[in-house]
């Protein structure tokens, strides 16, 4: 066992998201529970070798870059069998990655090939008896506490709950790693994108202005659009408004929709169901406008105003128009 531990990078074409680096801050976790003595990332495609610059201020001593004809785009069997090749040649400590739909899938292909157990979206560990988890379960409405043994700890940190913050400014070494990959392994890959939404989007927003049924309808979201653009967020929406057909699934936040986590998460008239809490739980303020202060939202809010939505956002958005103006 060489006592590191792997993290798989993200990455899109050498592009990195908001969540690429958050499973470093798993990684650091784990090294304070005992767990492993160094970190090495694993940086997936020659396309992405410009990442092993920064990896070093994550923590990692070390960035192993992979390098295969067949690696030119995304494609989990192939980067599950890299991983999985990383695993038996290197025999770390534990691996991990983010608990996306990408880590997820990477890590479960991983698992699967190298005959280990796979914990995915964990949110805490701690070494006794084996390793002890935490981790998210049925979409977020509990949190499992159990106990992992294997030789291998495979592990994903759920989304937005590791800090992907760098932690200092050391310089990783690197080395490159060329796998055996057969033509088939990239059978499942990307191939295409289509952009759906420029610019600001609802799970890059550090503004979000959320509306449910209390909305009304289609229409009753331009009070919504309104104060969403003039601060510069994007606006969302519970199930039971896509469901009526006033949103497109594309705005929907909850267990069923998108998850994110942005600085402020306005919920107007949202009664608050765990699939939609699930959705938007990370959010670092919550600020709940409804008519009713039973609401569960409004008792988990951060902030509250009771009150009609429709009176209450115009009245907010002139508001932020007189300052502007007058500043």
């Amino acid at each position: 066992m060489s006592n590191e531990i792997l993290v798989v990078v993200e990455h899109d074409r050498g592009e990195v998201t908001e969540t690429s680096y958050q499973a470093f801050g798993l990684a650091r976790t784990l090294l304070s529970a005992g767990v492993g003595t160094s970190i090495t990332a694993v940086v997936i495609g020659a396309e992405a070798d410009a990442l092993a610059a920064g990896i070093g201020s994550y923590g990692a001593g070390l960035s192993v870059l992979v390098h295969h004809a067949e690696l030119t785009d995304y494609a989990p069997e192939a980067w599950g069998d890299v991983v999985a090749q990383l695993i038996a040649s290197r025999a770390p400590a534990a691996v991990v990655a983010t608990g996306t739909d990408r880590g997820n899938e990477v890590l479960a292909h991983a698992a699967a090939i190298a005959d280990l157990p796979f914990a995915a979206n964990v949110t805490d560990v701690s070494l006794a008896d084996g390793l002890g988890l935490t981790r998210v379960r049925w979409g977020g409405s509990l949190l499992e506490q159990s106990r992992l043994h294997a030789p291998v700890y495979v592990l994903s940190g759920s989304a937005h709950t590791f800090t992907g913050e760098p932690s200092g400014d050391a310089a990783a070494t690197t080395e490159v790693f060329e796998p055996t990959l057969d033509a088939s392994a990239a059978r499942t890959r990307v191939v295409d994108r289509v952009t759906l939404a420029a610019g600001i989007t609802l799970t890059t927003a550090a503004v979000v202005v959320s509306g449910g049924r209390g909305v009304g309808s289609a229409d009753g979201f331009a009070p919504l659009t309104e104060l969403a653009d003039l601060l510069g967020g994007a606006v969302g929406c519970s199930r039971v408004v896509t469901n009526n057909g006033w949103r497109p699934h594309s705005d929907q936040v909850g267990q069923t929709g998108k998850r994110i986590a942005p600085e402020l998460y306005i919920a107007c008239g949202i009664s608050g169901a765990i699939q939609h809490w699930v959705g938007m739980m990370a959010s670092k303020h919550v600020l709940a406008i409804n008519t009713d202060n039973e609401a569960n939202m409004v008792g988990k809010a951060e902030y509250a105003v009771i009150g009609d939505l429709h009176k209450i956002l115009p009245a907010v958005s002139d508001e932020i128009r007189r300052r502007r103006a007058s500043a």
